[in-house]
């Protein structure tokens, strides 16, 4: 019997007739799929990473709740624009670093993971200065055009005085190396710079707000139609799926993938080969059984 396969992509279709244990590993492989908010976002940090090197470098402040996919953008920003390496000096240099804040303000260890994420020497016993004029040199050294703070919201584990060192911390990476600092976070962060002015104005905020019932989040649904090798096309624009999803995942985009991933699978094991109302159903029963 010949196969309808036109609702997936040309490239997909082949993958249609793989085995179904072939069909669930790509399923359950992290994929991007695109959408406005995201992609407003990309572009953002691509309109700073093509700003001129100047005093007041353009800073950023991501944030929205655990699950929005934060990390996902940004993770997606640093593969756009991958080390380079220069014969001549022999440098790689890094346009993009990431690098997570410690759980609490704490000087010591960001500039160790600053250092140990540049694959830089260190040692350590060296004392806070060292470590900071190391970790500086290393951005330096490697042309880090946007430092990407993740779990900015830590600022706020510590006392006010430690808040204060840390902000003063960032302002001097910006400053000193003039280079831009995109912080990501959950909500609590933007109360993390609202307890400096200059950060606060430094700072522009961008929000990943929870999913509501709109066309952007219809065509993100819909868009996992194409990435999933189902022999079947799937109803993922129908209100009815679109309610239960938004229900069963309050809105957090990564309950929204899981639920789909979930539900893709099970397509494939009942050979229904398509993702309905039903089928998210049970897959938001499965995923409420697994936290209960």
């Amino acid at each position: 019997m010949t196969l309808d396969l036109s609702h997936l992509p040309t490239s997909l279709r082949e993958r249609a007739f793989d085995s179904n244990q072939d069909r669930i590993r790509q399923v359950k492989v992290a994929n991007w799929v695109g959408y406005m908010r995201a992609n407003r976002a990309l572009e953002r940090l691509d309109e700073m990473i093509e700003q001129p090197s100047c005093a007041r470098m353009p800073c950023l402040l991501l944030y929205g709740a655990s699950g929005m996919g934060k990390t996902m953008i940004v993770e997606k920003f640093e593969r756009m624009h991958p080390p380079r390496h220069d014969r001549k000096s022999g440098i790689e240099s890094r346009p993009v670093m990431i690098v997570q804040f410690p759980s609490g303000p704490d000087e010591r260890r960001f500039f160790v993971r600053i250092l140990h994420g540049l694959g830089a020497p260190y040692s350590a016993y060296w004392r806070i200065d060292a470590l900071e004029r190391a970790a500086m040199n290393a951005l330096a050294l490697v042309h880090v055009q946007i430092l990407i703070v993740e779990e900015f919201q830590q600022l706020l584990a510590g006392s006010a005085r430690e808040q204060r060192i840390s902000l003063n911390l960032i302002k001097s990476i910006a400053n000193d190396l003039r280079i831009s600092v995109v912080g990501v976070g959950t909500d609590e962060a933007r109360y993390a710079i609202e307890a400096d002015k200059q950060i606060r104005r430094r700072f522009d905020p961008f929000s990943l707000p929870r999913w509501t019932e709109t066309e952007d989040f219809r065509d993100f649904v819909s868009a996992f139609g194409k990435i999933f090798p189902l022999r079947k096309a799937s109803s993922l624009g129908e209100r009815g799926l679109v309610q239960r999803l938004l229900q069963a995942s309050e809105g957090i985009t990564g309950p929204v993938t899981r639920l789909l991933s979930l539900a893709a699978v099970e397509a494939i094991r009942s050979s229904s080969e398509c993702i309905d109302e039903a089928g998210v159903d049970l897959a938001a029963t499965r995923l409420e059984r697994d936290f209960t």
